[in-house]
């Protein structure tokens, strides 16, 4: 396998490996044995891998990579052993943070947030999400497809998908990791971000996205969730009250705790009689127009 000469220790040796307080020195390629090799073994795990996106690796470097040592680390001494565990790289037994560094000894590139992630910092290893060899949902390698795999631990979520509103996760249309980046953000929550860097809302939510030359403070400064709820909720449009007015009357009140200025005179009137504020200022993410949001069409 003079393939494995090209690849890096921390890809084919087992994660944490130290010598001496250095890392331990790269596999010679006479340590490797091929998946041929592997797949006497293991029969049933090699059966199902020609479908699975790590075979690419076998095609690099003049078709002389390797699949299974890989992630499993140079396989002689293993087979040597007569199959002994203890001489094999196993991720099933592995602490989550060998594992997340196996994985990302390749992955870095693309997920390169994901130890100050929550699920990083969380201890949640990438097999926490993913199964290299029996995965539900190939194109990812999910262990079960979205949202039921983020449901098995974000249980308190779940339920706000069954209000009356609420953006269509359990049916289809929307995903957890359209608007989550699992792997990591630096967003709270691992929000994504718009192409301006904006709220990932914006990405469906065109029409709020502005720029706008008379801004709505707010939403640069709090983001929408200052007004609205994201997964669901018992108010159209996911607001997070019942009345429109107390949404506004949140900041615009007549108080000394506020800048913002206060809705003054007998139109604003907050008695029932009155129609809510986005009645006059409807424009109410942001205007071209007019500085109080006004409708102007």
């Amino acid at each position: 396998m003079a393939g494995g000469l090209y690849l890096t220790s921390s890809g084919l040796a087992a994660p944490g490996a130290k010598a001496a307080g250095k890392q331990a020195a790269e596999p010679a390629a006479s340590d490797f044995v091929g998946s041929e090799t592997c797949a006497g073994c293991h029969e049933e795990v090699s059966k199902g891998f020609a479908s699975n996106p790590h075979t690419k690796m076998a095609q690099m470097h003049g078709k002389q990579g390797v699949t299974c040592e890989n992630c499993h680390g140079a396989g002689k001494a293993h087979v040597d052993g007569g199959g002994d565990t203890s001489k094999i790289f196993n991720p099933a037994k592995a602490t989550a943070k060998e594992v997340d560094a196996k994985c990302l000894s390749c992955h870095r590139g693309q997920h390169s947030n994901f130890e100050r992630s929550g699920h990083g910092e969380g201890n949640v290893s990438c097999l926490g999400c993913h199964s290299v060899h029996a995965s539900k949902e190939p194109e990812h390698l999910l262990k079960a497809a979205q949202p039921m795999l983020c449901f098995q631990c974000h249980s308190d979520v779940k339920p706000q998908f069954s209000m009356p509103f609420h953006h269509k996760v359990e049916e289809g249309a929307v995903s957890c990791s359209d608007c989550h980046n699992p792997h990591g953000s630096f967003k709270e929550k691992g929000l994504r971000a718009s192409a301006q860097q904006d709220a990932v809302c914006t990405k469906c939510h065109t029409e709020t996205a502005g720029p706008y030359v008379y801004e709505h403070a707010v939403v640069k400064t709090e983001g929408c969730m200052s007004c609205h709820t994201p997964h669901g909720g018992p108010n159209p449009r996911l607001l997070n009250r019942s009345n429109v007015n107390t949404i506004c009357l949140q900041c615009h009140s007549p108080s000394q705790n506020f800048s913002t200025s206060e809705p003054m005179g007998p139109a604003h009137n907050q008695a029932a009689q009155y129609q809510s504020c986005t009645v006059c200022h409807s424009e109410i993410h942001g205007s071209n127009v007019s500085p109080v949001f006004f409708n102007t069409h």
